[in-house]
């Protein structure tokens, strides 16, 4: 059964209050210093207030010198605690010196909104970091009671997906073993405190040779979860609807769910799989439209998801070519790509391409001439199908000129009909590039293909 707690009125208001701020702005941004080459915490704070739309970063520390630089700045700030102090920090006077050392001197000219207690811990962590986690959750809120910052500042740790069964069919997701005896009381904390379950689906970490489409938002066959008789097209949202149905399996589907990770490489090792500059500004952009749009899961639907986009720069001291290639921006400041975060910008179009590869335009067309989209030559009808679907289905575009009746129904094809569909949505979704990507079935013309009564939108 549930657990409810109907008297914490004025909590409940804040959390309803956090809602609404979430949703306007629902994206924040990873800011990790592994890197011997990143900009002084004060230009950052700079940047980001002026020329981005990025108003909450997430550190994996508490750095004084960066804590200082956001100081008046309007940035939420979430700090982090290391893992190996995590079992210290059960004991009040540690937790009360932590708080008085890295919150109190900052707070609140810096708006730090949440304090971390570790990173993955019940993945990375040793037996005993483990075992003390939700003690030292505790601990850490209740010195921030006796400091009189409870109300301002939540408590709550970021969680791998491997705390989770089930993730194929998510309404079967389940906490197992050890991991239930922690989130268990976790979550009841969480409750008490109306504090987020934060957790890092990453589809990137997950991804194998047939299920690429379905880790990146691209047309696909869906995964189909036979106890709810619900299809997933996304990786993502199976992902958090696995999560979804762990806690409420447990009593606490009420809890609040923050991403606090998520993003995809723009680089990575020779033919390392679904590695590419491509596909990292596909994914960011489309994971932020998404959780940005009050759609919410097939489980939690009407949902919109605090999000935090890993990362926010390019650190050339991470161990391997992709976990150096996360960044959104270079430490110049140059943007690596740009998926809608820039200032007085369009969205989702690719800045700076290592390698740029030209649009591929039929007759000499400027970039300020109509384009089109249709599919490629080669590209076989069940791919076109599978595009059709996506478009018609998923996507919810209006199809109605291509059924039986409509204008564009005749020729009554399969790639007449894709044309049509893949062309609609290429111009529903801002008319760049990798809107017509469909799996690399479309093509960009500058070519009006309209046809007697069936006109294309451009």
């Amino acid at each position: 059964m549930a657990k409810h707690h109907y008297l914490l009125l004025l909590p409940q208001l804040f959390l309803f209050l956090h809602h609404i701020s979430a949703a306007n702005n629902p994206i924040g941004v990873n800011y990790g210093t592994v890197a011997d080459n990143l900009p002084p915490p004060s230009q950052v704070a700079t940047f980001l207030k002026q020329k981005t739309t990025i108003d909450k970063i997430k550190l994996f520390d508490s750095n004084a010198d960066i804590l200082r630089a956001f100081a008046n700045s309007a940035i939420s700030v979430t700090v982090s605690i290391a893992n190996g102090d995590i079992p210290a920090l059960v004991q009040l006077p540690a937790a009360q010196a932590w708080v008085a050392n890295n919150i109190s001197p900052f707070y609140p000219q810096t708006k730090i909104n949440r304090i971390l207690v570790g990173n993955e811990v019940i993945f990375w962590g040793d037996n005993t970091q483990i075992d003390n986690l939700v003690p030292a959750m505790k601990t850490i809120h209740q010195a921030l009671k006796i400091a009189n910052l409870d109300k301002d500042i939540q408590v709550s740790t970021p969680h791998a997906m491997t705390i989770i069964n089930g993730t194929y069919a998510p309404s079967t997701g389940r906490f197992v073993g050890k991991n239930k005896e922690i989130l268990e009381p976790m979550l009841e904390f969480h409750n008490q405190t109306n504090s987020p379950f934060m957790i890092c689906p990453y589809p990137f970490f997950n991804l194998a040779p047939d299920n690429i489409n379905y880790a990146l938002y691209k047309p696909n066959a869906g995964v189909f979860d036979p106890f709810t008789k619900k299809n997933y097209t996304n990786m993502f949202d199976a992902e958090m609807d696995a999560v979804y149905s762990a806690m409420k399996a447990l009593g606490y589907g009420d809890v609040e769910i923050v991403v606090a990770e998520t993003g995809w490489p723009s680089m990575g090792d020779p033919n390392q799989l679904g590695v590419s500059y491509d596909n990292a500004v596909w994914y960011n952009k489309q994971v932020i439209k998404h959780v940005s749009s009050g759609v919410g899961t097939l489980l939690m639907p009407k949902r919109t998801f605090e999000t935090y986009i890993f990362g926010l720069f390019n650190e050339n001291l991470k161990p391997t070519v992709s976990e150096r290639n996360f960044g959104l921006f270079k430490p110049d400041f140059s943007p690596v790509y740009d998926v809608g975060l820039l200032r007085n910008q369009q969205g989702g179009g690719p800045v700076n391409k290592p390698a740029p590869t030209p649009t591929p335009v039929e007759g000499g067309g400027s970039e300020e001439d109509k384009k089109w989209c249709v599919p490629k030559q080669d590209a076989s009808d069940t791919t076109l199908q599978s595009n059709i679907d996506y478009v018609c289905g998923t996507a919810g575009l209006d199809c109605k000129n291509i059924q039986s009746g409509g204008a564009c129904f005749e020729p009554n094809s399969v790639r007449s009909h894709a044309s049509y569909a893949m062309n609609a949505y290429y111009q529903a979704h801002g008319r760049h590039e990798l809107d017509c990507y469909f799996s690399d079935s479309g093509v960009v013309v500058s070519s009006d293909p309209s046809y007697q009564e069936c006109k294309y939108e451009a």
